[in-house]
């Protein structure tokens, strides 16, 4: 079964709570604080893999998840962290949180944090100053990264074969590459994209077999919108056409009416046009149907006989033309924009926010809110330890400039201060 477009919930580990603990020992009956830090929870990261093909696993795995984080125990004890869960995927996976693109995987071994993991609370232990010798609170284990994400797999080739069913875009995979796909007279025998490393001339291209499109492909019809989306990274098409067919010019204009229609680029994509399928035909025949192709495309001509073995080379040869001018003008363009990871988010995490709503003052920011988030509000020592960061961050400062006042109510991640 094939499966190229999942969408999963994905939740990272919670990080241990630190511990508020004093060393008690038989002579040391006033020992100081030795409370360690809590783990580390685990993160979920994905993982491209050559060897798979398909997003089935994800079918009976809606829900990935990692583990928390231990707390942390006495003698100043660190919580062990928990292991990040590494899931495989094939390579071409594109990672969305609605529309936003957050990652894609287009490399073998290729791997990036979805969710990351929550740092884990410190320990009493780890407040020891001049000033405070006996610290009475510790840290809560950040909460771990929980979101909706959708997995979708566009096949990564340079090369797309694309016709209508049993135009021979099978036959002439496997007789061009390494790959194996079902072969029938028949229409719609591939149901699924089938790749092959394609070797000319000491060089060498990945080619996809997508399934046969027929009209309406573009708005579903036959999953052809499914199949189309799969030629979105090539940069080179082989439009096949059968030779045999009772309307050659109306085969061509389908194929070219559903690429406009799906857009994403496909139509301007450099083709070159096939005709397939001409072993035991007239060469005066085959001639004139080449001519009647060149009054509707600009495109390089070419007819062969994947079966027979005829006009292959000179095919490939041109193929191969193509994909490695594509690679010179892929090399000169500057790199693709940023794509978001959640393993490198480190641009403004200092910057910080305030708000007034209705009776509330919101106070907003990475840094702060994860100050908050592993605060402990019920222990006033918590809560004071938060004031002073609030006071050290500047914070306090810029709110009572806005009107801070005693009594007044402070949000922070979802918890509430009173000032």
């Amino acid at each position: 079964m094939f499966a190229d477009n999942i969408e999963i919930n994905v939740r990272a580990g919670k990080g241990g709570d630190g511990r508020t603990s004093f060393l008690h020992e038989k002579y040391r009956a006033m020992g100081g604080p030795d409370g360690g830090n809590g783990g580390d929870g685990g993160s979920v990261i994905l993982a491209a893999d050559h060897n798979l093909n398909t997003l089935i696993y994800f079918r009976n795995h809606k829900l990935i998840s990692a583990g928390d984080g231990q707390m942390g125990g006495g003698k100043k004890a660190h919580g062990k962290s928990a292991e990040n869960v590494v899931i495989k995927v094939p390579i071409g996976t594109v990672v969305y949180e609605g529309e936003r693109k957050l990652a894609d995987l287009t490399a073998d071994n290729q791997q990036v944090v979805i969710a990351a993991g929550g740092r884990g609370g410190f320990g009493n232990a780890h407040f020891v100053s001049s000033r405070r010798q006996s610290p009475r609170t510790a840290e809560l284990g950040e909460p771990g990264e929980e979101l909706d994400v959708r997995l979708e797999l566009k096949l990564v080739a340079e090369v797309g074969l694309i016709g209508l069913p049993n135009a021979g875009k099978s036959t002439l995979l496997s007789v061009i590459s390494n790959a194996r796909p079902e072969i029938a007279d028949y229409a719609f025998t591939t149901l699924v994209p089938n790749l092959g490393v394609v070797s000319i001339d000491d060089a060498s291209f990945v080619a996809a077999d997508i399934p046969g499109l027929i009209e309406g492909a573009s708005k579903g019809k036959g999953l052809g919108d499914e199949f189309l989306r799969h030629i979105e990274r090539t940069t080179i098409l082989l439009h096949l056409i059968d030779s045999h067919s009772a309307d050659i010019s109306r085969d061509y204009r389908t194929i070219q009416g559903e690429l406009e229609a799906y857009g994403h680029g496909l139509s301007d994509k450099p083709q070159i046009v096939v005709l397939t399928k001409i072993e035991g035909q007239d060469p005066g025949e085959v001639k004139k149907v080449v001519a009647q192709l060149k009054k509707l495309s600009k495109n390089q001509l070419l007819a062969i006989s994947a079966q027979a073995h005829q006009g292959l080379t000179e095919l490939l040869r041109a193929t191969m033309k193509a994909v490695t001018a594509s690679r010179l003008a892929a090399e000169a363009e500057p790199e693709d924009e940023f794509v978001y990871d959640l393993s490198n988010v480190a641009v403004g995490k200092d910057r910080w926010k305030v708000t007034r709503e209705e009776s509330i003052w919101v106070v907003t920011g990475e840094r702060v809110e994860g100050f908050a988030r592993r605060s402990n509000f019920e222990d006033s020592a918590g809560q004071d330890r938060l004031r002073d960061i609030l006071r050290k961050l500047g914070i306090i400062k810029k709110l009572e400039r806005e009107g801070l006042e005693p009594g007044d109510t402070i949000a922070i991640a979802g918890k509430y201060l009173i000032w």
